[in-house]
């Protein structure tokens, strides 16, 4: 695995911590209170899977997207993450729409938040690949 791959691949892991922070922890937080006889009530010990989840995930995305990367700029990154986060999300949101009692509209939120998040990380991504001289020498030497 390429160094960029490992620096997008932290890069997505962190990008993605903070936006399920932001989208589950702050504006989805009150809707998950309203539906807590849904949740595991030991759910918070097992955020560690998640986390595991996620960090493997990461390096997943990057390592796919380092193999169609054809340096195109912001672009590139928004549409495989648009890609990506259709294919992923869709299974996610409406998965788990089918499986437990929760209303439609968190489903349709879980799919367009998880859509959003996966475009930013294909711009974080883009961002990661295309750097160019310094930047670009200091992550390879890394």
């Amino acid at each position: 695995m390429n160094k960029k791959v490992l620096l997008g691949g932290v890069a997505v892991f962190i990008t993605l911590e903070v936006l399920d922070f932001l989208i589950h922890g702050v504006l989805l937080a009150s809707t998950y209170t309203s539906l807590a006889s849904l949740w595991r009530s030991d759910m918070q010990s097992k955020m560690w899977i998640m986390w595991i989840v996620t960090f493997i995930g990461s390096f997943l995305f990057a390592f796919i997207f380092s193999k169609g990367y054809e340096n195109k700029g912001l672009a590139e990154g928004l549409r495989y993450g648009f890609y990506i986060g259709v294919w992923m999300s869709i299974g996610f949101a409406y998965g788990t729409y089918a499986m437990i009692a929760i209303p439609y509209s968190l489903a349709l939120q879980w799919f367009i938040y998880g859509v959003i998040e996966y475009m930013i990380a294909g711009v974080v991504l883009a961002l990661v690949f295309g750097m160019k001289g310094k930047q670009a020498a200091k992550a390879e030497s890394a």
